[in-house]
């Protein structure tokens, strides 16, 4: 069920140019998003766009979600760290990529969303790969520092101090930068004590909530 839904959606990404590695795609065939959304909205689970999961909060666009996975250049073995679980389906998808060997952990403040994400994790035998964990994730998860790749799906006012901390030499983090409304996804890559900063373009993420965001 859904399969050609999701071949199609996926077709779309390729032929539009969205997302061009074909390991990301792969994965996006692979994982069934409508198991991730609310029941009532699963006729909608591969179009590309947001939907909303309770509480405030939003499942990515696909596209968004691609373009992501696509800049963190995931590999197998890559220790992960994401914050903002939402739904768990970016999640997954990046579970997909780092097996084998890998590991994500990923941070949600919101405990009922956190424990949503969870229960489909396991229940899609992401849970050797996917480790859901509900705290304050503008801190980063320090215990298991350092990562090889941290994304944050939560719009931040700078790119918090404790995530540059987290990120291993060599590593590669995502994070939207701006006001509550509209931001710029930036790209930040360690180079020893040194991070480079590039601009990938606009986006509109729901706020990062915490000590280190909003």
């Amino acid at each position: 069920m859904y399969e050609a839904e999701r071949s199609r959606l996926v077709n779309g990404l390729r032929d539009n140019g969205y997302v061009t590695d074909e390991r990301v795609l792969a994965a996006m065939e692979k994982v069934p998003r409508h198991e991730f959304i609310p029941a009532e909205l699963r006729d909608q689970a591969y179009a590309d766009s947001p939907l909303p999961i309770g509480m405030g909060q939003t499942i990515s666009a696909p596209h968004m979600v691609g373009i992501m996975m696509q800049a963190l250049e995931l590999r197998p073995g890559h220790k992960v760290l994401e914050i903002g679980a939402g739904s768990g389906y970016h999640a997954a998808l990046m579970g997909e990529m780092v097996r084998p060997g890998g590991m994500v952990y990923t941070v949600e403040r919101l405990e009922p969303l956190g424990a949503k994400a969870a229960e489909a994790i396991e229940r899609l035998h992401y849970d050797d790969v996917v480790k859901v964990i509900v705290a304050d994730g503008s801190s980063g998860l320090a215990e298991h520092a350092p990562y090889d790749r941290i994304t944050v799906a939560a719009a931040a006012p700078g790119v918090p101090r404790p995530l540059e901390e987290q990120l291993a030499d060599g590593g590669r983090m995502l994070v939207p930068v701006g006001g509550q409304g509209y931001q710029d996804l930036m790209l930040v890559t360690r180079h020893g004590d040194k991070m480079e900063r590039t601009g990938l373009g606009g986006v509109v993420f729901v706020p990062l909530i915490g000590e280190h965001g909003y």
